[in-house]
């Protein structure tokens, strides 16, 4: 094992093993922006071996605030091509496979049949919807992320009984509500992120208690977390 990855390897928990599995590993992150950012960076840190992107948008000044894959120098190209460019050179040995597109109803299956995990990195319910559809019908974990403001939260869903119908049964009312907003704090992604990251090498190197069918929140005004059985 090279150099690079001395100090994950050190901890029992991944060790010589679980750097295999990590490279073996091929994730899937679906939306690259808030949630996105921290999420690839982490993960191709720690050598999970392909990391697939999916997103259709461009760089925007009002992504960098929280979007850290990029540069003010980028605005106006493709996130999943600066993010390639970005991650590769944080780390050579793993593959990166961008998906310049919006996921759909009509793609989802086909491309998440190639990935052994799944990640919500997106921001909006539709989305959402058709990861937990295709990644229940497919037999694939999804690592599910949201935020707001300075509200977090997490779950493993499609591993156990949960779904992310499970969360919201009612489709049609969910996508029917008011738009909660833009109003975001920088590091409220960075934190989601981080922990839909470590959920991430929970899954693949096997250790700890992932939060399959349970639901992380956090606070950042005061702290308060919690974990809630779905």
């Amino acid at each position: 094992m090279e150099s690079r990855y001395e100090r994950q390897l050190m901890l029992p928990e991944i060790g010589e093993e679980g750097q295999r599995k990590l490279a073996k590993a091929k994730v899937l992150i679906v939306g690259v922006g808030g949630l996105g950012s921290p999420l690839s960076i982490y993960l191709c840190g720690a050598g999970v071996g392909t990391i697939g992107l999916i997103d259709d948008d461009v760089v925007n000044i009002t992504n960098l605030q929280r979007q850290v894959l990029y540069s003010e120098t980028q605005e106006g190209e493709s996130k999943v091509l600066c993010a390639k460019q970005r991650l590769e050179s944080l780390n050579s040995e793993v593959k990166i496979e961008p998906y310049r597109m919006r996921l759909t109803k009509e793609n989802a299956r086909e491309i998440f049949a190639g990935y052994d995990i799944v990640v919500d990195a997106t921001d909006n319910f539709a989305t959402r919807f058709i990861i937990s559809d295709a990644c229940k019908e497919l037999g694939k974990p999804m690592v599910h992320g949201a935020i707001n403001g300075l509200d977090g939260q997490v779950a493993v869903l499609c591993k156990g009984n949960a779904t992310y119908r499970t969360l919201f049964p009612d489709e049609e009312a969910v996508l029917t509500m008011p738009h909660p907003g833009k109003a975001l704090a920088g590091v409220t992604p960075a934190v989601v992120g981080s922990v839909e990251a470590s959920q991430v090498l929970q899954l693949i190197c096997g250790y700890g208690e992932p939060l399959i069918d349970r639901l992380w929140t956090i606070n950042l005004r005061n702290m308060q977390s919690f974990v809630i059985d779905l």
